[in-house]
């Protein structure tokens, strides 16, 4: 089977940010939008949204603002208001109602845009390895990794994969160095994440408190009617087992996904299996 491949698009949003997104399969009212996590690319998506076209579905996959090739906010304006006006504009400009799959800070933009931002604009949702009360002490660890060579970038490829395979040494080693170029850029000798640094400092001080408000969160999620799913990776040590007993006490209508083998990247870990469970619930919702 040949693979498919997506066409690249951008839109300017009613702020002057200019996001780039992939379109994988003709456009549906019902697509799958897929919104990666903090310091993540829309590539992070790529054989789920491979493995959604091979059922005739169509997928969507998004750099949010400050990553990817989307526009970095001069303002650093990282909230989650922001996050989902973009989303949402793009949704309007493509006449689409889609299921979003939200891993992480994908999945808070999809608590926040179905509970507070706007109302129906989805059809469902499914959570990516994220609550909205999560384990703090897993959240730091990931910052810190995130932050750790922000300034002082890579001296090479085989470094990042290095690097990448001491903090998840549960995922196996890739060998295609290539595919790391997706989240890096070269700027003189030196390779450095290609994500807006102030995306972390603002989640972290005052700038942008309602990623680290539980209380606020869980009322948007009180506020969401369509289904819901969890997938939580096995190994999360942000989601961890307290955390998912808590919210399907609190939300006993949701649905979830516990992937074997898998640690907060889940996508990554373990796409067949991920996508698989996805798949599953959206065709039965």
């Amino acid at each position: 089977m040949t693979s498919p491949k997506p066409v690249t698009e951008r839109l300017t949003t009613p702020s002057g940010i200019t996001v780039e997104f992939d379109l994988w399969g003709k456009i549906k009212r019902d697509a799958i939008l897929l919104l990666h996590g903090g310091g993540q690319t829309r590539h992070s998506w790529d054989a789920t949204a491979e493995k959604i076209t091979q059922v005739d579905g169509c997928a969507i996959t998004m750099d949010l603002r400050g990553h990817g090739d989307s526009d970095w906010s001069h303002g650093g304006d990282y909230e989650l208001r922001d996050f989902s006006e973009d989303v949402a504009f793009l949704i309007d400009t493509l006449e689409i109602q889609p299921s979003l799959v939200g891993a992480s800070l994908g999945g808070l933009v999809g608590i926040y845009l179905e509970g507070r931002y706007r109302p129906g604009s989805i059809s469902a949702l499914v959570l990516v390895d994220i609550v909205p009360n999560i384990n703090v002490v897993g959240a730091e660890k990931i910052k810190d990794f995130m932050l750790e060579h922000s300034k002082t970038g890579f001296t090479s490829l085989s470094e990042v994969s290095d690097i990448l395979s001491k903090y998840n040494p549960h995922r196996e080693k890739s060998s295609d160095l290539e595919g790391l170029k997706k989240n890096l850029r070269k700027r003189g000798e030196k390779w450095f994440w290609h994500w807006d640094p102030l995306f972390i400092s603002s989640e972290r001080g005052k700038e942008n408190p309602d990623m680290r408000n539980p209380s606020l969160l869980n009322e948007l999620c009180s506020n969401i009617s369509v289904p819901m799913l969890l997938v939580r990776g096995k190994l999360s040590d942000l989601v961890t087992e307290v955390q998912v007993n808590e919210f399907l006490e609190r939300f006993p209508g949701a649905s979830f996904a516990d992937v074997s083998g898998a640690g907060h990247m889940v996508v990554g870990d373990k796409n067949d299996a991920f996508a698989n469970e996805v798949i599953e619930f959206l065709n039965h919702n």
